[in-house]
């Protein structure tokens, strides 16, 4: 007997630099290989955000090795469910993809005091995601 297929989900946001990688390395954590994680950024930035590594290491999760990727079609088209964080018109559409909008402050430009509410709302959301998939989280 086959195991079941892990669902893939594609977190976009606009320079994957902040949200986006902080719910792929949240639903990374909670998940493992249960789920294929992706994220991507609408017009990536050079590199992810100093405040979000920051805040991100406060949970004991260091994303200061992860790199700002480009949305493609085939990225979304790889996905059962694609959550945008604020890319607006810039994600494609395709007929039968599940598709969430997050609506979240964006961390560029923000101190950790003020990434770390938007970080604990990821959180939350990612959790919330994960019961909806059925997967079971990751002490």
């Amino acid at each position: 007997m086959s195991s079941p297929v892990a669902p893939s989900v594609l977190f976009v946001c606009v320079h994957n630099a902040g949200r986006s990688q902080m719910a792929a390395a949240f639903l990374t954590r909670f998940a493992g290989d249960r789920v294929q994680v992706r994220s991507a950024g609408s017009a990536p930035a050079d590199a992810v955000n100093p405040a979000v590594v920051k805040a991100m290491k406060e949970t004991g999760i260091d994303i200061s090795a992860e790199i700002p990727k480009v949305l493609t079609a085939d990225t979304v088209q790889a996905s059962d469910v694609v959550i945008t964080m604020g890319c607006g018109d810039a994600c494609p559409y395709f007929p039968g993809k599940r598709y969430l909008d997050w609506k979240l402050d964006d961390p560029a430009g923000q101190g950790v005091g003020a990434v770390r509410p938007i970080r604990d709302e990821i959180e939350r959301r990612v959790r919330g995601l994960l019961a909806e998939l059925d997967v079971e989280v990751t002490p």
